[in-house]
């Protein structure tokens, strides 16, 4: 089988893990764009939202009311890494650090002392999972099975309700903080109440990611957020630096970081396909999100250069 065979036949499951990693991502975009925080809490709370989701579909609860308690399950760690940094004037980073150090015994209690739970789509009605996601069957089979156009319509309501949000005076005054924490109080906000509403809303978006992921490989486990900032943020980074100019609009920018999770996995899934030991996978995550970042800088560089080269010829 050819490369450009294998990569087409591996492509609708890296556009689906992108999508659901996409909502990940945007929940970071939150924190590491808008508030300007440093959030490590989402290593913890996507393995949480997976956690409390398949924990409760296990016990017969309606898989979209699990998605609901995941999502607050979220918010909830979000309201801790809040709490220590605003309260207990602890920096940021190390807040989160605490909280996603805590959720790890969290999330094992959650999962009845086991690092692993199953959850079959054979024997639950799940809404997401990764064996139909080659289904290309009539139009009514394919809404209910194929995990893609399901995906898509998560991903399109994440980003509407957050556009309007982000557009009410609350969402402005979040905004605010971030961009500037000294004028935003000035102004009468306050910024940390702010700040513990942002680690929320990024934390539940996170745990609603975990919570759709598990659902899609049909297992929870305990270290299955492991790396997850790296990722939310290598999608952030490639969706700004390929859309970024294009892109100015700010539900367009959510958007971009969506799309960013998906060229994350199709570039992942050829390096892959080229024979990558899986092994190297942390590696390989490592590098891409290394060269992203570098892009704006190498371009800028080359852009001064010129700019004196052209300076001094006018000289």
């Amino acid at each position: 089988m050819s490369f450009l065979t294998s990569l087409l036949n591996a492509l609708p499951g890296a556009v689906a893990q992108g999508l659901i990693w996409g909502i990940m991502a945007i929940g970071v975009y939150i924190t590491y764009r808008i508030l300007d925080v440093a959030d490590l809490t989402v290593d913890g709370s996507l393995a949480t939202g997976g956690a409390v989701c398949v924990m409760l579909i296990r016990a017969d609860v309606n898989p979209w009311l699990a998605l609901l308690c995941a999502m607050l399950a979220g918010m909830l760690a979000g309201l801790v890494t809040g709490l220590f940094h605003t309260k207990c004037g602890i920096p940021a980073i190390l807040a989160g650090i605490l909280t996603q150090l805590s959720l790890y015994s969290v999330n094992l209690r959650i999962m009845e002392s086991k690092a692993n739970q199953a959850v079959s789509v054979d024997k639950y009605d799940l809404l997401v999972s990764q064996r139909y996601v080659r289904t290309f069957s009539p139009v009514g089979e394919l809404l209910t099975k194929n995990p893609l156009p399901l995906l898509l319509l998560f991903t399109a309501a994440v980003i509407a309700l957050l556009y309007w949000f982000f557009g009410t005076e609350k969402g402005c005054s979040i905004r605010a903080t971030g961009a500037n924490q000294n004028m935003a109080r000035a102004q009468g906000i306050n910024t940390s109440a702010n700040v513990v509403l942002g680690l929320m809303l990024s934390n539940g978006l996170v745990a609603l990611s975990g919570a759709l992921l598990a659902q899609y490989q049909g297992s929870s486990d305990v270290q299955m957020g492991r790396g997850a900032i790296v990722i939310g943020l290598a999608a952030v980074i490639i969706g700004e630096v390929v859309f970024g100019k294009l892109f100015i609009n700010f539900g367009l920018r959510l958007f971009a970081v969506s799309i960013g999770a998906i060229l994350y996995y199709i570039v992942l899934q050829a390096a892959l396909q080229l024979g990558l030991n899986t092994n190297d996978l942390k590696l390989v995550t490592a590098l891409i999100v290394a060269v992203f970042l570098a892009i704006p800088y190498w371009k800028g560089k080359a852009f001064h250069g010129k700019a004196q080269k052209g300076g001094a010829h006018h000289a």
